[in-house]
């Protein structure tokens, strides 16, 4: 998730533009130029690109597909590709992630750190709210407390784990101070985490918010009608601060059947849709409706680890059926060739401008890659694990998902383990992340992981004590002390070097077993371009850039 920039922070006050740059130099790799190269995966055959072309002019409106209905639009819970897709549109943060993965201002227009503890943040004036209402500090403060509120269970409340306070410090300014130095809060506030609602709107709504009604936000878009189980409509917000959108709506379809979303795309039905198929990509390259984009993800696919409770509690069986994947197989088959074999859990993007010497740490001592089922084997007899059961999700969703538990339960087949196989709908495999039934009786799941700013420490950090993601409940006080060190480390170089300490921890433990990198993949049919083609549009604006192409 969470649904991914380090700053060199000085006691010195200053605007938020000048230490956008420093925030954006620790990790940000140009979107066009793709992963750095070096090392020895295998590499995509794809051609990365930086945007679409840009839109030649407005359209009444266009139809976009995605592979589930969000169960909210709230913002405390969007986590997820379906909910950020639509609420990116709709809401707003107090900092802005552009389509070239950098961070910019937001609903802020300024924000600055007159010390390690405190930031403040200077507000746009004369936004409105879908409403018609003025966004004021108090919004701001309401919005972020809500994420804090532990009685919400929010999905961002570990973006606010060192926030003391949040105060309005004037009507368009709010301050927030922070318990402890923390470079990750300020990139988080691009995100999800940042989201700013009316508080009337919220308040009046009660239970019944991001689930009907208006969403009381400030995007370019706002929200129209919700017909549950068929499509959301977005209407253009005429009152919006910003640059006006090109669309005067868009349509929204939940489309979870891989073969019907791509039959859709192909037939005209609806104009494009993000996370495509990989089964579809060669149909959608040579179907002559459209084209298909690839654009930087910052994703990395894996096996998340969700017990440690039965064999996987066993390093050597972790070690066993990662030695027994074919990794290399399954970027042909189920990424169609779109894809980098990895033995790392982050991307080389998110690493992309870190000393070269930071990176070569970074990715020294990683999971070996090459299959080794005879060591594999052996492992699995030393770890008395011969013919133990473990239970793996799958889904429908598409086949990343279904050709990835096939692959582990092919591997685990090889070395002596039973792997069975549950499937789970496609619109039930977001409860995986938000819902401990939901995963009772799994040991593991594919997931592809996206970096929700650009810093290896989006993923890393999940591997803390506690941490929203660590689902097996790994715990390791000396890596505790390296997340914490490199969350207070400014210094993108000096936090580089931690990090590649906890990278080499969780590649060693096997926490999470690293697939492949996975590039975003975009369609878009010709009667429409101007979206961007990285994983920005989870909170970029992206429908508003999107208009006819001639």
């Amino acid at each position: 998730m969470t649904p991914t920039a380090p700053a060199r922070r000085t006691r010195t006050r200053r605007p938020l533009l000048a230490a956008t740059a420093l925030l954006g130099a620790a990790a940000l790799v140009a979107a066009c130029s793709g992963p750095p190269r070096g090392g020895s995966a295998d590499r995509a055959e794809v051609q990365l690109s930086p945007s679409s072309p840009p839109a030649a002019g407005d359209i009444d409106s266009f139809t976009w597909a995605t592979y589930a209905e969000p169960p909210t639009l709230d913002y405390l819970q969007a986590f997820d590709y379906p909910q950020n897709t639509v609420l990116s549109n709709v809401c707003e943060s107090l900092m802005r992630w552009t389509p070239q993965l950098t961070l910019a201002p937001g609903l802020a227009e300024k924000a600055s750190n007159p010390d390690p503890t405190t930031w403040v943040y200077d507000l746009r004036s004369g936004v409105h709210f879908h409403d018609g209402s003025v966004m004021t500090a108090e919004d701001v403060v309401y919005s972020l407390g809500r994420q804090m509120n532990p009685d919400n269970a929010a999905a961002w409340a570990q973006s606010f784990q060192n926030v003391d306070t949040v105060t309005a410090t004037g009507p368009l300014q709010v301050t927030v101070k922070l318990k402890r130095p923390d470079s990750q809060f300020p990139q988080y506030m691009a995100t999800a985490a940042g989201t700013v609602a009316a508080k009337a709107g919220v308040e009046a709504a009660g239970r019944d918010y991001g689930t009907s009604g208006s969403l009381d936000c400030t995007g370019p878009f706002k929200l129209g009608s919700w017909t549950k189980g068929q499509s959301i409509e977005l209407q253009r917000f005429d009152g919006y601060w910003g640059n006006r959108a090109k669309a005067g709506k868009v349509f929204v379809r939940f489309l979870t059947d891989p073969s019907a979303r791509t039959n859709a795309m192909l037939s005209g039905e609806v104009d494009g849709g993000y996370l495509i198929p990989t089964e579809s990509y060669d149909r959608l390259r040579n179907g002559g409706t459209g084209t298909l984009y690839f654009g930087e993800g910052l994703s990395t696919v894996n096996l998340n680890v969700t017990s440690m409770d039965g064999p996987l509690g066993d390093l050597r069986v972790r070690q066993a059926l990662s030695l027994a994947l074919d990794r290399t197989g399954f970027v042909r088959t189920g990424l169609a060739g779109a894809g980098t074999v990895t033995g790392s859990l982050t991307t080389r993007a998110a690493w992309g401008t870190l000393p070269e010497d930071v990176r070569a740490t970074a990715f020294a001592h990683l999971t070996p890659t090459a299959q080794d089922i005879e060591r594999a084997k052996a492992l699995v007899k030393e770890a008395g694990a011969s013919g133990r059961t473990l239970t793996v999700a799958t889904s429908s969703i598409g086949q990343d998902v279904s050709l990835l538990a096939t692959a582990v339960q092919s591997a685990g087949a090889r070395i002596g383990l039973n792997i069975q196989l549950r499937t789970i709908a496609p619109n039930a495999f977001t409860s995986l992340f938000t819902d401990p039934k939901a995963r009772e009786g799994l040991d593991m799941f594919p997931e592809t992981y996206y970096d929700s700013i650009t810093d290896p420490l989006d993923l890393l950090a999940n591997f803390r004590t506690g941490a929203y993601q660590n689902f097996a409940g790994y715990s390791d006080p000396a890596y505790d002390e390296l997340v914490d060190q490199a969350s207070a480390e400014y210094d993108p170089a000096k936090r580089g070097a931690i990090e590649a300490q906890l990278q080499r921890t969780a590649s060693e433990k096997l926490l999470w077993i690293p697939v492949a990198e996975w590039p975003t993949a975009v369609f878009l049919n010709k009667r429409i371009t101007g979206a961007p083609t990285t994983i920005s549009y989870l909170y970029y604006p992206w429908a508003a850039d999107v208009g006819a192409a001639r």
